[in-house]
């Protein structure tokens, strides 16, 4: 066998496992966050009624509702962070995420939701 040859099996082999990873991610299969609603039925109507235009529609931009590995970057930069981006708008998110009878502690709650799934 040719070199070359064993270097693309193993190249393929490592792809696969590193797919097969990502797929089995906690939080992997809720890139569809239209099955994932917050447990208080407050949250769970703000989140209906304003995020979940976004966040649970993987062609958005926004970070998916309850997919961890892209919420990760994003809690790392803090809370006053996130507030100011959901407050001011940020990217494609319009400010106050649509949502002008939110409080902080709204978005702050519906921020933990959207990151953890739950």
């Amino acid at each position: 066998m040719r070199p070359w040859k064993s270097s693309v099996k193993i190249a393929t082999a490592a792809l696969s496992l590193f797919v097969w990873t990502l797929s089995t991610w906690p939080g992997a299969d809720a890139q569809d966050g239209d099955d994932v609603m917050p447990s208080d039925p407050y949250l769970a109507e703000l989140y209906a009624d304003t995020c979940m235009a976004c966040h649970a529609n993987p062609d958005s931009g926004a970070p998916m509702t309850g997919d961890v590995v892209e919420w990760e970057a994003r809690l790392a930069q803090g809370e006053d962070v996130l507030l100011d981006h959901v407050i001011d708008g940020f990217k494609g998110m319009p400010p106050l995420g649509s949502c002008s009878d939110c409080s902080e502690q709204d978005f702050i709650d519906l921020i933990d939701f959207m990151a953890t799934g739950g």
